[in-house]
């Protein structure tokens, strides 16, 4: 273990942020990293449980506890090699995963977690300085081929461990640019590009094909690919929002979180504005914006639109205000539902609950408000919770710009997934199991946020690390890709 009461002596200590003042003046990413030293410490608190919780709050069964003793003892690339045993991309996840390890850690039981985020992060960042991260080039062909739709995470980590495996590996991606919603929906303030550029190029080293602007069901048919390959694993995301039905829903001014989102993220990449905006610049310039969603997504349109030079911005949530502590010993180890403020949240934003939005508000045809009115649940006949307005509860929002951040309701269903003829499960994801993959029909796997609906990049990272080895199985007889 780390040292052996360091717990008792060293103080929680995080990595730090620009002020907002100066990180809204760019794009890029300002967290100030902790030094070598500082992050030995770091490491030297975790307590080497009996029963690591850690473990079971980590998606991909992060070995957390064996490289954190490793950092203290200063041997970072036999750190860096055991992190990458059980994650294809840390530098992923030790950036914008949420970090349910952290609220796993016995020590969050006294609010003062080990700093796995962190470590995590700049162990990978480290390698990545050190040289030490390297393509992992099979050492024999098997001959067989897989086709792997949607570059997101699930996909890049299952093309990754199959191309480990000796199969010959195409990822089709329908976008310019690979790397799915790690690439047009996360903004380059909390993970710039060119860390998913360099796993590209490694991966590329070790024999991945990437195919870009190349829609499975559009351009090239499901037949096809199932014609020319052994096996085809679907990891296209869940990219259908949830919609606001409600009136005026459809003048110019309200729109799909992650229309704006791309839009913003191509431009950073440099594109022209034609290239990015072919359907129309949506911007926040100069704008009362109203961001309906009260999560992940909703606080990158909130710092987006802070960048952009919003006017203002107001955050609506459909559930009631969250507490500002958990209950622990009712919740913990498991992830706790309380009042969290993320970075772009705390660069300005007026945030209100229990929320729900009657109609937009239009004047001389153009948007000019949302009509809004407070509810609450009660419990109704069944056991049921129903959503019931507070009576005079109602009042109107300002807002030039409405951007609906609700969430994804799941894959889209024409083209791909009408011509894979695979079997749905009742939320309407692709139905597959979670030891195989396979789905209903033949050669036809499924992982990630299209099999599970829509969740977090290390839940993706794990499901595309173990669809893999279902692949390899069924290619092979038998895998020795780890899940």
């Amino acid at each position: 273990m780390g040292k052996v009461t360091g717990f008792l002596e060293i103080e929680r200590q995080d990595r730090g942020y620009d002020k907002p003042d100066a990180r809204l003046k760019t794009y890029k990413e300002f967290v100030h990293p902790l030094t070598n030293a500082e992050l030995e410490k770091q490491a030297a608190r975790c307590m080497d449980c009996g029963i690591p919780f850690c473990h079971q709050g980590c998606p991909v069964n992060n070995l957390i506890p064996d490289w954190n003793n490793l950092v203290y003892r200063d041997q970072w690339r036999a750190a860096s090699d055991t992190l990458h045993s059980t994650n294809n991309f840390p530098e992923f996840t030790g950036r914008i995963c949420p970090a349910p390890c952290e609220a796993s850690c016995t020590l969050n039981i006294q609010d003062t977690p080990v700093t796995i985020k962190t470590i995590e992060c700049q162990i990978v960042d480290r390698a990545w300085e050190e040289g030490w991260v390297r393509p992992q080039v099979a050492a024999k062909k098997t001959g067989k081929t897989v086709a792997v739709v949607g570059s997101g995470p699930a996909g890049l980590a299952a093309a990754q461990q199959l191309a480990r495996a000796g199969h010959s590996v195409t990822l089709f991606e329908k976008a310019d640019r690979i790397g799915g919603l790690l690439r047009y929906g996360i903004p380059d303030f909390k993970m710039e590009k060119h860390l998913i550029d360099r796993r590209i190029r490694q991966m590329e080293a070790e024999g991945v094909a990437f195919r870009t602007g190349v829609e499975v069901g559009v351009n090239i048919s499901m037949a096809m690919l199932l014609t020319d390959y052994d096996a085809v694993v679907l990891s296209g995301g869940a990219e259908a929002p949830r919609d606001l039905p409600v009136e005026g829903r459809n003048v110019d001014g309200i729109h799909f979180a992650m229309d704006f989102l791309t839009q913003q993220n191509k431009r950073v990449a440099g594109d022209s504005e034609d290239k990015a905006a072919p359907k129309g610049t949506i911007t926040a310039k100069g704008k009362h914006v109203v961001v309906i969603g009260g999560g992940d997504t909703g606080s990158d349109c909130i710092g987006t639109s802070n960048r952009q030079g919003a006017l203002s911005v107001t955050q609506l949530e459909i559930l009631a205000k969250p507490p500002v502590k958990e209950n622990k010993p009712l919740v913990w180890p498991d992830w706790p539902l309380k009042l969290r403020t993320s970075s772009s949240q705390e660069e300005g934003v007026a945030r209100d609950w229990s929320v729900q939005t009657r109609r937009a508000v239009i004047e001389n045809g153009k948007l000019a408000g949302l009509e809004c009115v407070r509810v609450e649940w009660k419990l109704g006949d069944g056991g049921k919770m129903n959503l019931v307005e507070v009576a005079g509860s109602e009042f109107t929002l300002k807002a030039d710009l409405v951007l609906l951040a609700m969430g994804f309701t799941g894959p889209r269903k024409q083209g791909l997934l009408e011509q894979a003829g695979v079997a749905l499960d009742a939320r309407g994801n692709v139905h597959a199991d979670t030891k195989s993959y396979k789905t209903s029909a033949a050669k036809i796997f499924s992982c990630g946020d299209m099999r599970r609906g829509q969740s977090l990049v290390v839940w993706a990272i794990r499901e595309g690390r173990q669809c893999a080895r279902g692949v390899d199985e069924f290619l092979m007889g038998s895998s020795e890709l780890p899940r």
